[in-house]
């Protein structure tokens, strides 16, 4: 797969490099960064260690090059992720995934250079095992853990990052300094993904394992009110919001702000999301519904690369690529 995106993948690593050339404005210090991120490659755990430089040998890039866009999911993301259930108890699990904050605003075309260049790089994955299904997962070429994943019959899951005074660049710099008993989060939803075989059993990892950013963990199981929000800090879970259809929570979601504080002026799209989905109304659900909602400005923006729409009943996962036509939210 690196091999037949190698072309878009050195792009995409180009301009994040100029970014960085043009911040540092120093060779000295641009070598001396690859040289510690090289390193920095080689302390990640098995077997994401040796995917990332299998990937970086067989486009070949520099090392440090592949660890950055495997690290950088942590800090530069804005998200929407929705799980909702119909009035006959089938649940629908929906994400928007935005990338690319603040790395570099493209004023000729109104778009963000990275959000651009990874557009390119979206994949739809089948993880097997002795020929069998394991799961599935619409994902970045290159990158080795999960942001969206269906294992069939069993739960959906995406994530998303959360802002913290204690995040991920906090971990970030705990794992430099050697103490590494934190999860990365992409790592952990993979391997949630691959290892786990029910929605409790998911549920109870997401919530309880230790990791080096604060995240939400958006999960879906296979029956009615299997679904909820995982608010988690580096070391637990702050708050689980769980389906109750019978008491009328039909919905739950999350962008990048705890539910219970309201989120940043210049960045609501938990209010039109919610609007949007109590004009729907439960009964008139589905995956196109819940493809309009994610298709509404803000909801969708200059920073979206795609929408995901899954569902765990039939193990499917359609993944689309998004332009945000102007006038258009930058985030």
């Amino acid at each position: 797969m690196a091999r037949d995106k190698k072309v878009e993948m050195k792009s995409m690593i180009k301009s994040m490099k100029d970014m960085v050339a043009a911040f540092l404005r120093s060779e000295k210090l641009i070598a001396s960064l690859e040289s510690k991120l090289a390193w920095l490659g080689s302390t990640l755990p098995y077997p994401f260690n040796e995917e990332v430089k299998g990937i970086a040998s067989a486009i070949e890039s520099p090392l440090g090059d592949m660890v950055v866009f495997n690290v950088f999911y942590e800090i530069f993301t804005l998200c929407t992720s929705i799980v909702a259930e119909d009035k006959t108890g089938k649940l629908y699990h929906a994400r928007n995934l935005d990338f690319g904050l603040f790395l570099g605003w493209d004023v000729h075309n109104s778009s963000w250079i990275i959000t651009m260049k990874l557009k390119p790089l979206m994949v739809s994955l089948d993880f097997q095992k002795n020929n069998k299904t394991v799961f599935k997962s619409a994902n970045l070429a290159g990158y080795v853990g999960m942001v969206s994943g269906v294992r069939p019959g069993a739960f959906t899951l995406t994530m998303n990052e959360r802002f913290s005074l204690d995040g991920g660049y906090v971990g970030l710099f705990e794992w430099i300094l050697g103490q590494r008993n934190g999860w990365w989060m992409s790592f952990l939803t993979r391997t949630v993904l691959e290892n786990s075989t029910s929605y409790e059993d998911a549920k109870d990892k997401l919530a309880n394992t230790k990791l080096l950013a604060p995240a939400y963990f958006i999960l879906a199981g296979n029956k009615s009110g299997e679904g909820c929000v995982i608010t988690r800090s580096r070391v637990s879970a702050l708050d689980i919001w769980t389906l109750d259809p019978e008491g009328g929570v039909w919905y739950v979601l999350e962008t990048n702000y705890d539910r219970w504080k309201d989120p940043l002026i210049l960045d609501d799209r938990r209010g039109p999301t919610m609007r949007c989905l109590n004009q729907t109304k439960q009964e008139n659900l589905s995956s196109s519904a819940m493809y309009n909602i994610l298709s509404t400005k803000p909801i969708l923006n200059k920073l979206t690369v795609a929408t995901t729409l899954m569902e765990v009943s039939e193990g499917r996962i359609e993944t689309y690529l998004r332009e945000c036509p102007d006038p258009c939210s930058p985030w």
